[in-house]
């Protein structure tokens, strides 16, 4: 006869039958008991997954809970000792001073009070860090938003901002749980110089005002508009403000040619405020302009929802959640090239889409990844998100105990921190190289810079969406050849083929199969991915890739760089007509040498094993002289 449960007075079952239910579902589970309560949720699930009417919602809980899905954060917590705790404590005091000037200029630039800047980078500063993907990206206030910010604020005010910003937030969160943090990839090189250019042009243009002391009431939001108001009233510049700002960025250029880890803006902003403090110079402040900042806590509030702007809210909408989705992870990629580290770009979106929901609860403005903090952060010797914590708790103590001295902030020394910040995100290096391609190429960039600087951001991003689209389909549409296979053609393709020849030990190959565009260069990390493994001569067979551009150009030659920094040779070979034109036209031979470009693999094994020669030729000299 079967025992009925032992119950409790309130008709729940009692500790003993639950104990003997536990020890039953132990030895069903296939999971191995270990008393942690984590055993109680995958025994859950897995007891859930034999329930046909459940197994939609299990397989959703599986994506979900899994490693795939999980932040950088928690990840990184399952090794954090004390030693990192120290390291990530320093770099993020270092990158929350960094973040201070950056902040209010951004958040002035924009049309708004310096405060809300502050707000922001510490609200999405501390989001981005615990819910993104990137372990050592810094979150916050960025120049590629002051011009869109500005914009919406002129046309749709404060309320506006802040649904705009709702909204983007609510677009990047859905790119990343369908999977299209990726989709960012689709947008080719020239695009992106574009929108860099362009933004860094009309970001120096809103700052002459200020860098120069000019006393203009209003400065127009039309660039060409803009600069004639500028000459008109240029003969009202201050000498004194001039000098200050010029000051600045000659401090900013010294502390980067010391050393990259002097934190040159808050150097600049220190510097030049006890300047004016102490010698009572006749310029613009913070305090003058806007009353100084408040002190204490940023106050939640929910902002006014109209439903009149959606509409009208739409085109800035996709434009700001576009562009926090190409900036995020371009400075997510550039930390992991620095820490050695893979960003989930998924994930990523999502904590950038929950920091720019939750931006505007606090008065703040649309974030993304900042590359210039995150640089400084890495430097600083950041291991783990919580560095980027701490450099939001740290903006926060600054809110709450040094508030009355950011009113002597200077606006001229904020201009010139802008000034800088504009020339290092346009991207100019750049030019020179893009010149250097195809027409299309030239053409599609002209015309996103002149939109962007012209017309407007929210009108470029979606003519270089459309842009890049035709290209695509151009691109790919010009690889589809037919013609007879001859004798020739047969006898031609001999020195191609691989089954005949052997492959040394100091040498590896690499191929690549079909059209290298815009939209798959990241399956080039395949070759860096485990470089440490690597042979001294890698060799890169481009007999079957049939179309190349700027993009996958940029993609190689930055393969080359991490082969060419790990000692390591890089060899390219057999490239059809279209990228061996396009290669020759680039001048990549003064990346890896012309020696290193070879027609076929044959030729180019045999230059493999010239270069091994050489290096064992230079190992033995190096072995005698020592």
């Amino acid at each position: 006869m079967r025992k009925s449960p032992r119950l409790t007075r309130d008709g729940r079952r009692g500790p003993r039958d639950i104990a003997r239910r536990t020890n039953a579902s132990a030895a069903t589970c296939s999971v191995p008991y270990n008393g942690h309560v984590l055993w109680f949720i995958a025994c859950g699930v897995r007891y859930l997954s034999d329930s046909p009417r459940r197994g939609d919602n299990v397989k959703m809980a599986r994506i979900f809970l899994s490693e795939n899905w999980l932040p950088k954060s928690v990840l990184c917590l399952r090794d954090y000792d004390r030693h990192k705790f120290l390291l990530d404590l320093i770099a993020g005091v270092t990158v929350g001073l960094v973040a201070l000037p950056l902040a209010m200029a951004f958040a002035i630039a924009s049309g708004l009070t310096p405060q809300a800047g502050i707000y922001c980078a510490i609200v999405t500063g501390f989001l981005i860090s615990a819910l993104g993907g990137s372990k050592t990206q810094i979150g916050g206030p960025t120049g590629a938003f002051v011009v869109v910010v500005a914009g919406i604020v002129a046309v749709h005010g404060i309320d506006g901002l802040f649904m705009c910003t709702v909204m983007a937030g609510v677009l990047l969160v859905i790119m990343g749980v369908t999977g299209l943090g990726t989709g960012v990839k689709f947008i080719p090189r020239p695009v992106v110089i574009g929108f860099t250019n362009g933004i860094a042009v009309l970001i120096a243009s809103t700052q002459v005002k200020d860098f120069f002391g000019l006393h203009l009431d209003k400065v127009p939001g039309v660039f060409w508009l803009r600069v004639e108001a500028l000459a008109g009233n240029f003969h009202t510049l201050s000498w004194e403000a001039a000098a200050l700002a010029v000051f600045t960025l000659l401090v900013l250029i010294i502390c980067r040619g010391l050393s990259s880890r002097i934190p040159g803006p808050i150097v600049a902003l220190l510097l030049s405020t006890c300047a004016v403090y102490f010698f009572k110079l006749p310029v613009e402040t913070i305090g003058t302009r806007f009353g100084g900042i408040p002190s204490g806590l940023p106050h939640w509030q929910i902002p006014h929802f109209r439903t009149d702007l959606i509409h009208g809210l739409l085109g800035p909408a996709f434009t700001v959640a576009m562009l926090g989705a190409i900036e995020s992870l371009m400075s997510a990629v550039v930390s992991d090239r620095m820490s050695n580290d893979r960003h989930n770009p998924n994930v990523e979106l999502i904590g950038q889409g929950v920091a720019n929901i939750f931006s505007p609860m606090f008065g703040g403005l649309p974030a993304t990844g900042a590359i210039a903090r995150t640089a400084t952060n890495i430097r600083a010797g950041a291991q783990t998100p919580v560095a980027g914590m701490i450099h939001a708790l740290t903006l926060l103590c600054i809110l709450l105990f040094a508030a009355p001295l950011v009113s002597y902030v200077p606006m001229a020394a904020l201009a010139g921190i802008l000034m800088m910040v504009a020339y290092n995100m346009g991207e100019w290096r750049e030019i020179p190289q893009l010149l250097k391609l195809t027409k299309t190429d030239i053409s599609i960039w002209l015309v996103t810079f002149a939109l962007t600087v012209f017309a407007d951001l929210t009108v470029a991003v979606e003519a270089g969406m459309i842009l890049a689209a035709l290209l695509f389909i151009s691109r790919v549409a010009a690889t589809t050849t037919v013609s007879q296979v001859t004798d020739d053609y047969v006898e031609d393709g001999r020195v191609h083929i691989l089954q005949d020849k052997d492959i040394p030990y100091y040498a590896t190959i690499f191929r690549i199969h079909g059209p290298f565009l815009f939209g798959a260069t990241d399956k080039i990390q395949a070759v860096t991915e485990s470089l440490h493994t690597l042979p001294p001569v890698v060799i890169l067979r481009l007999r079957n890739m049939t179309a190349l551009d700027a993009t996958g150009l940029f993609a190689i030659e930055e393969v080359a760089k991490q082969l060419h920094a790990s000692k390591r040779t890089l060899i390219l070979c057999g490239a059809r007509e279209q990228p061996a034109q396009l290669i020759h036209q680039a001048e990549f031979a003064e990346v890896i040498g012309e020696e290193n470009i070879c027609d076929n693999v044959q030729d180019a094994l045999c230059r493999a094993e010239e270069v091994y020669e050489g290096l064992e030729q230079r190992f033995v000299v190096a072995k005698v002289s020592s």
